[in-house]
């Protein structure tokens, strides 16, 4: 008998690029293994830092969190810009 397997995509937002793919994993995968799955792992190293950000549907997780079918998973790059110092310049325009 087959082992099941769920689907899911994986998405990055990159500054110039949007990276989205779908990819069937066993059940049981985890966040990881799902950008393992894509290949983008070494075009992507210079644009996000190590260990990468993951998220599921915008709530972080781990690497090793396990998915379900129907899990979108995020790779987020690093901020541009401290979003602190974004409000504090924004307050001293008004």
């Amino acid at each position: 008998m087959a082992e099941p397997t769920i689907a899911v995509d994986v998405v990055h937002a990159g500054a110039h690029r949007l990276w989205r793919r779908s990819v069937s994993l066993p059940a049981g995968s985890t966040a990881m293994q799902a950008v393992e799955a894509t290949g983008w792992l070494a075009g992507l190293s210079a644009v996000v830092s190590e260990p990468l950000r993951l998220g599921i549907h915008s709530r972080r997780v781990e690497a090793d969190h396990v998915l379900r079918d129907g899990d979108r998973v995020e790779i987020y790059r690093p901020l541009a810009l401290d979003p602190m110092a974004a409000r504090r310049r924004r307050a001293g325009k008004g």
